[in-house]
């Protein structure tokens, strides 16, 4: 719930990008003092980006823990499904949100990069489910 509302915090008028971009400009020339304007706004872009795929990939992962229970080590193909219903429906009605913060822009290219986002994370825990006991096993003929 807390990530849901640092989410919804991110998506308000102090996270506009007028506002990130006073941010990660001087970033930018400070890393590199001769970086071109050009520059400058690329890398803000795609911060940005990023933190819109970070953000719910993290989202994900939360709701799958919380989905699982006691039976973490058990890939759930059900509750993969609901977290993505889930993500999807948060993505959309934080886009809609946007709608009514005047400095904001609502974009349906920013909820799918979200939804990736959190498909990368049920991606990512279910590879790294399902590969575990092929290593233990791989591991045991070894032995």
């Amino acid at each position: 719930m807390l990530w849901a509302v640092l989410i919804f915090f991110f998506s308000t008028d102090q996270f506009s990008s007028s506002n990130t971009s006073q941010i990660i400009g001087p970033l930018v020339r400070w890393i590199y003092p001769k970086a071109s304007l050009e520059l400058q706004e690329s890398v803000h872009f795609l911060v940005r980006k990023f933190g819109h795929w970070s953000e719910y990939f993290v989202l994900s992962l939360l709701l799958m823990r919380a989905f699982d229970g006691e039976k973490r080590n058990e890939w759930r193909g059900r509750w993969a499904g609901w977290t993505l219903v889930l993500i999807l429906f948060y993505a959309l009605s934080d886009e809609l949100h946007q709608v009514f913060v005047p400095s904001r822009s609502a974009l349906l290219s920013d909820s799918m990069l979200d939804f990736l986002g959190g498909g990368c994370a049920v991606l990512w825990k279910y590879l790294s489910r399902n590969r575990r006991p092929a290593a233990r096993s791989i591991q045991d003929e070894r032995d």
